[in-house]
């Protein structure tokens, strides 16, 4: 059965990403994160739902050595014939303990987030999971509401999913199933918004930059 967000997310990940996830060829903390958001995201379901049925749809249209010259726009016309399932095919939304994390996230996890090996720094907490991936960091960050986390840039990408709570930045506000996705060019200083702690699910594949000038002093010491 279908569970219905009486908030849908805003902020989904790239088209780019989208694509990448529905061929395959996406490493897996990021598989992990984009289909945690397919969960939450109705859109996006629909989206990459539509990808797949196209892709599926021009193999089938291929001939040996090349299409045939209305090859697409059949392709199309059958799309159109066909209804959207992409609702009935979302991932369940959680279980007993931990009602509101869904699959495949919560069999990545294997148990309660009490579970898993926690390290607290001041207001936040960091739980590593998927540490066997080399060049990629995945981990699930527990930060308390009104913390401001301090400002940091990246060398490489992260994307942030919003499982509970939300925050906000300089790039907007983020809220559950939002994707946040920064880069080099993006300097920013993530704040949570007051009342509730903040879950995340973060993907990055370098080491955050601290900035300003505390952050250039302490970065030689410091790895997030």
């Amino acid at each position: 059965m279908m569970v219905e967000l009486s908030n849908q997310p805003t902020h989904h990940p790239s088209e780019a990403r989208l694509l990448d996830y529905v061929a395959g060829s996406m490493a897996e903390p990021m598989a992990l994160l984009v289909a945690t958001h397919l969960a939450l995201c109705p859109r996006c379901r629909r989206e990459a739902n539509e990808l797949e049925q196209l892709g599926g749809a021009l193999l089938e249209e291929l001939e040996p050595a090349q299409f045939v010259e209305d090859g697409l726009a059949r392709v199309f016309a059958r799309l159109e014939r066909q209804d959207e399932e992409a609702d009935d095919l979302a991932p369940p939304l959680g279980a007993a303990g931990e009602p509101d994390l869904p699959e495949p996230l919560r069999s990545c996890i294997g148990g309660p987030l009490a579970s898993l090996s926690w390290r607290r720094l001041g207001p936040l907490g960091q739980a590593s999971l998927l540490p066997d991936y080399p060049g990629m960091s995945t981990r699930l960050l527990s930060i308390r509401a009104s913390t401001a986390m301090p400002s940091h840039t990246h060398d490489g990408s992260e994307l942030t999913l919003v499982l509970r709570g939300a925050f906000h930045d300089k790039t907007g506000h983020y809220l559950r199933g939002d994707v946040a996705e920064a880069d080099s060019a993006v300097d920013h200083r993530p704040v949570v918004d007051e009342g509730a702690d903040c879950l995340c699910l973060a993907v990055t594949d370098a080491p955050l930059k601290l900035t300003g000038r505390l952050g250039r002093l302490v970065n030689p010491f410091v790895r997030l």
